[in-house]
C-alpha cells in the first residue's frame, strides 16, 4: 500500500534520489525557457517585397506563440520547483493522491496524476 503523506521536502513514493533528478530536469528546463524568452525577436526585413514583409511577419507570429508557450511552460516549472520546497511536490492537486513517478519523470512539473489529468482535459 502507498502512504499518501508527505514528510518534509520528500514525498513517500519518491526517493531522495528521485527527487533530486527531478530538481535537476526542473532547473535546467527553467533556464531553457529562460534562455529561450531572453533571445530577441528577428528584425523587421526591409519592406522592399511584400513577400518578404510576409514571411517576416509569420516568423513573428511563430516567434510570439513560441514566446507565450515558454512562459507558460516556464511558469509551470516555477510552481513545480516551489512545490519541492514547500513538500507537496508529486501529490495530485485534486485527488491529493501520489503521481506516479514515471509520470514526474517524463512531465516533472506535472500537477495531476494521470487520471486526473485525463478528467481535466475530457472537461475542455
Amino acid at each position: 500500500m502507498v502512504n499518501h503523506r508527505t514528510i518534509g521536502v520528500s514525498v513517500t513514493h519518491l526517493s531522495v534520489a528521485d527527487l533530486a533528478a527531478l530538481r535537476e530536469n526542473l532547473l535546467e528546463q527553467r533556464q531553457f525557457r529562460r534562455e529561450q524568452l531572453r533571445r530577441p525577436a528577428a528584425p523587421a526585413g526591409s519592406g522592399a517585397e511584400d513577400r518578404l514583409r510576409e514571411q517576416t511577419a509569420a516568423r513573428l507570429e511563430v516567434r510570439a506563440k513560441l514566446a507565450a508557450s515558454a512562459r507558460m511552460v516556464l511558469a509551470d516549472v516555477e510552481a513545480a520547483l516551489e512545490r519541492m520546497d514547500a513538500g507537496t511536490y508529486g501529490t495530485c492537486h485534486l485527488c491529493r493522491r501520489p503521481v506516479d513517478r514515471e509520470r514526474l519523470t517524463i512531465v516533472p512539473q506535472a500537477r495531476y496524476c494521470a487520471r486526473c489529468q485525463q478528467v481535466k482535459e475530457a472537461a475542455r
